[in-house]
């Protein structure tokens, strides 16, 4: 099951292939392999990056083992 990495929540929503949106805090999930990327939604609807908030450079998911949903 995906979580979110800010809030926690399980109420996530697939947008795209790769591509997954949080309701509980409103932000953006890429997945692609190993790696998750995390973006807030502007008001324009440009996505800026949260990944240096929540990861550290060598972050992957298997730091996450909740992101490897089967889907």
């Amino acid at each position: 099951m995906l979580r979110c990495p800010n809030c926690n929540s399980k109420d996530i929503g697939k947008i795209g292939s790769h591509q997954f949106y949080c309701w509980g805090c409103f932000i953006e999930l890429t997945v692609n392999g190993d790696k998750m990327n995390v973006y807030q939604v502007e008001e324009d609807g440009t996505l800026s990056s949260l990944d240096d908030l929540f990861f550290g450079d060598d972050w992957g998911a298997s730091a996450y083992p909740e992101t490897h949903a089967s889907s």
